[in-house]
């Protein structure tokens, strides 16, 4: 496939996972969600409810509305069902087709740690090279309108770029629908985007994680607040 310029015309995979938490390592995927997106043409939706074979905490349950007791009795069991959207994942990218997903970082270093914890191949592995080309409207945000006041959740962005959503968001299918509107958005604001090959996109978005990284660890270390640095690293962690 052509990863060249004009690539918002051409096919997307839109990724997003719902979770038991915020720890790559060692939380679990409840629900997970694959967007296939031809601008203009069609746009399929694929969704997964798994039972993660721990218990969901009820701050988990409260955001994306999905229990212990629910996804035990209609989750699909993580092996099977995570070897299906690994495969879907492994199978685009290696087609060139770019994985959208917002803070790609996390959903999927989480994704490839849940692969380790059931004995699948990690993404890396399936496509014998790292992850790419991903595409993250939060990085691209950041990278592009540095110094705007305000938080950036997905629901923040999308009432910055007039994007509405059929749905309420952290429900996994629609946070990637809104993801998709969301970087088109961001291609019409800056065209530039569209204008770049695929390859040096992800490397520009790697390049621009890294530095607002290192920002936002030495006004961290500047408030005296504990806790863990950001990683430096997108899109994704190897998995150990």
């Amino acid at each position: 496939m052509d990863i060249g310029p004009g690539w918002i015309r051409r096919p997307l995979l839109g990724f997003d996972t719902e979770t038991t938490g915020v720890d790559v390592t060692g939380d679990r995927v409840v629900t997970a969600a694959l967007v296939h997106r031809v601008p203009g043409v069609s746009t399929d939706v694929r969704t997964w409810l798994i039972d993660p074979g721990v218990e969901i905490p009820e701050e988990a349950s409260a955001i994306h509305g999905i229990t212990t007791e629910h996804a035990r009795e209609h989750g699909r069991q993580p092996a099977e069902a995570l070897e299906e959207v690994a495969a879907e994942l492994a199978a685009h990218l290696a087609r060139g087709v770019p994985v959208v997903a917002y803070n790609a970082a996390f959903d999927l270093s989480l994704l490839d740690h849940e692969l380790v914890r059931h004995g699948l191949p990690t993404l890396p592995e399936r496509l014998g090279h790292s992850v790419g080309p991903v595409i993250d409207p939060l990085v691209l945000d950041r990278w592009k309108d540095r110094f705007r006041p305000g938080k950036r959740r997905l629901g923040d962005l999308s009432e910055v770029y007039g994007i509405t959503s059929d749905g309420e968001l952290h429900t996994a299918e629609v946070d990637v629908l809104a993801t998709l509107d969301l970087l088109a958005a961001l291609v019409a604001r800056y065209p530039e985007l569209d204008e770049t090959h695929l390859v040096d996109l992800h490397q520009s978005q790697a390049g621009a994680h890294a530095a607002w990284a290192d920002g936002f660890n030495s006004w961290r270390a500047e408030q005296g607040m504990d806790g863990p640095d950001a990683s430096r690293v997108w899109p994704v962690q190897a998995a150990s």
